[in-house]
């Protein structure tokens, strides 16, 4: 069974906690994702920032995005996977957790990022049909 070393997408780009949200959104569409870590002065994880995060939080609560920091939308304990975790362990913690992407961490350092597209590329079918199933739901 993989791990997620083996099927993560390498060199996950970070957004700083004190930088704006317009900056997080212009750095999500040069580089076409739809989320980004959000990483701490001291390198650590300290949320995730999607692009549905931008439009509920931010822009349909009326705030200014060039004033918002990235930092005040990560909330609670981050999800992450361990980068030597098994592909079992990913599903069930995605399923859990109902998240379609999961930072990978070494010890306390972001190496990458698997997303819901990177494990249906590395399993079997009917394991990719049930997490997608769990996560809909």
């Amino acid at each position: 069974m993989p791990t997620a070393r083996e099927i993560m997408t390498p060199d996950a780009t970070c957004i700083g906690a004190k930088e704006t949200v317009l900056d997080a959104a212009k750095k999500m569409t040069e580089l076409g994702v739809g989320a980004l870590p959000i990483c701490g002065a001291d390198e650590r994880l300290k949320g995730m920032l999607t692009d549905r995060d931008i439009v509920v939080k931010v822009l349909g609560s009326g705030k200014d995005p060039a004033r918002v920091k990235a930092g005040d939308l990560a909330q609670g304990e981050v999800v992450t996977i361990g980068a030597d975790d098994d592909a079992e362990e990913i599903l069930r913690t995605m399923s859990r957790h109902k998240v379609r992407r999961l930072p990978v961490i070494d010890g306390h350092v972001l190496v990458g990022i698997v997303a819901q597209a990177d494990v249906a590329r590395a399993l079997p079918d009917p394991k990719v049909g049930d997490l997608i199933e769990s996560i809909s739901t």
